[in-house]
């Protein structure tokens, strides 16, 4: 069980860095687009596959957040990760509170959603 809750804090320390790295300026464009979107899947409190439907609802969790890191991890020059995992293990340490963010990210979803209902109708006006 500590081998878990070790793995589960490597994790969010991983995601803080993955948002730092999100914003730094020398990280490459395609690589800073992919983060943003990991994070805020990891932070959103929409899924993909709701969790209330038995094993897929958390699958998805399982499967696309860490991939997502693992595969930005891969793609962030290592200097910058290096720069940024220090930085996410001082935030990780104050633990702050951040309702902030989350209030953007599910803004951020609201009109992602509504810019895809517009898509559809436009696509299929046609």
């Amino acid at each position: 069980m500590q081998q878990l809750k070790q793995l589960v804090r490597k994790l969010k320390q991983d995601i803080y860095t993955v948002y730092l790295a999100s914003i730094d300026p020398r990280v490459p464009w395609y690589a800073r687009f992919l983060a943003i979107c990991v994070v805020a899947y990891a932070f959103s409190p929409i899924d993909l596959i709701p969790d209330f439907i038995p094993i897929l609802g958390y699958l998805d969790d399982l499967l696309i957040v860490p991939c997502g890191i693992w595969l930005l991890l891969k793609i962030i020059p290592p200097g910058i990760l290096a720069d940024c995992r220090e930085k996410a293990a001082e935030i990780s340490e104050r633990q702050p509170k951040n309702w902030v963010a989350a209030g953007v990210i599910i803004i951020i979803w609201f009109l992602l959603g509504i810019t895809a209902v517009i898509w559809v109708k436009i696509i299929f006006k046609n």
